[in-house]
């Protein structure tokens, strides 16, 4: 048990590293851009993110296609939860109506992981050409603590073209403490989980699943590569 408890985390921290080193590699594409804009050479700046942003696809692509689509599994924790009818009450309520695509995604989710410990109800927004950054606010909601505002931000890549904003409800897996929400949670790579408008993905770190659901333009920004970063401050360090 002991092997295969040390072999599951050193799986989590080499997909995190990995993450991470990637996302690096994105925000040396975006530093070079604005720098070569500020001293009017754009061409060199095309270039250059072009060429950074091709490597960075490259070294995600290295791994394999099936690896990452697993659902990522959650810490066992005794915190009350809410059933598949409160949560689908509580997304209704966020967004305004309930559509094929919002009872997909919830079901999606519960069949992946069950019953969550919370959820963020948010919004966020950003955009990019192939590289960018993505800002967002909201409140963390859980049965036994007060509502708490958080804050995240992040780098990405993908397919964010052009400016976009939307509504985030985010199911909460696998958090025993507030303070455990606090650092960076990588995506899950080839989780995104699209229907009818509606797109849920997958974050996850140290057995803490985050299940963010998006509709609208906002439900595209899951399949990018990178991690949201959440903060009790509002910040624009995307690290």
């Amino acid at each position: 048990m002991i092997g295969r408890n040390l072999r599951v985390d050193n799986a989590s921290d080499h997909l995190r590293t990995g993450n991470e080193r990637r996302v690096r590699t994105l925000l040396l594409a975006v530093m070079s851009l604005v720098q070569a804009i500020r001293i009017r050479r754009l061409p060199l700046a095309v270039v250059v993110a072009g060429a950074l942003f091709a490597s960075a696809c490259a070294t995600a692509s290295g791994r394999g296609s099936g690896e990452g689509a697993t659902p990522p599994k959650a810490n066992e924790t005794d915190k009350p939860t809410y059933s598949k009818k409160e949560v689908l009450e509580k997304a209704t309520g966020f967004f305004g109506d309930v559509s094929e695509g919002l009872a997909k995604a919830i079901e999606k989710a519960f069949s992946d992981n069950g019953q969550p410990v919370g959820y963020i109800t948010g919004g966020e927004g950003g955009g990019a050409i192939g590289v960018g950054l993505r800002y967002g606010s909201g409140v963390l909601h859980r049965k036994d603590q007060p509502d708490l505002k958080v804050w995240w931000q992040g780098p990405s890549i993908g397919f964010d073209v052009g400016g976009s904003a939307s509504k985030v409800f985010t199911l909460i897996y696998g958090l025993d403490s507030d303070a455990q929400l606090f650092q960076r949670f990588p995506s899950v790579e080839g989780s995104l989980y699209f229907v009818a408008g509606v797109g849920l993905t997958y974050q996850t770190t140290a057995g803490i699943v985050l299940a963010p659901i998006r509709t609208g333009v906002g439900a595209r920004a899951g399949a990018n590569i990178g991690y949201a970063h959440y903060t009790r401050e509002k910040t624009l360090n995307p690290l």
